[in-house]
């Protein structure tokens, strides 16, 4: 059995089935709308962002917190 003929007719019928959706992708993040790049995917993107800007700022947050309760002298 010649297995690198089969996988080579199962990878070629794959790509087959897939569009290039990279030309697509390029011409909705190279307009020219005033959108900054990471919101210009739309609803999603902006969710994503304000997402991990939250996290973000909470994790900062807490960190501090934590520094300052480490920086403070201990009461006996």
């Amino acid at each position: 059995v010649n297995h690198s003929k089969c996988l080579q007719h199962a990878f070629s019928t794959t790509t087959k089935q897939m569009k290039n959706k990279v030309p697509d992708h390029q011409k909705l993040f190279q307009a020219d709308n005033g959108l900054p790049v990471h919101i210009k995917g739309g609803t999603t993107d902006v969710l994503l962002y304000r997402l991990t800007m939250s996290i973000t700022l909470a994790g900062t947050g807490y960190c501090l917190f934590w520094i300052l309760c480490a920086c403070q002298p201990k009461g006996k």
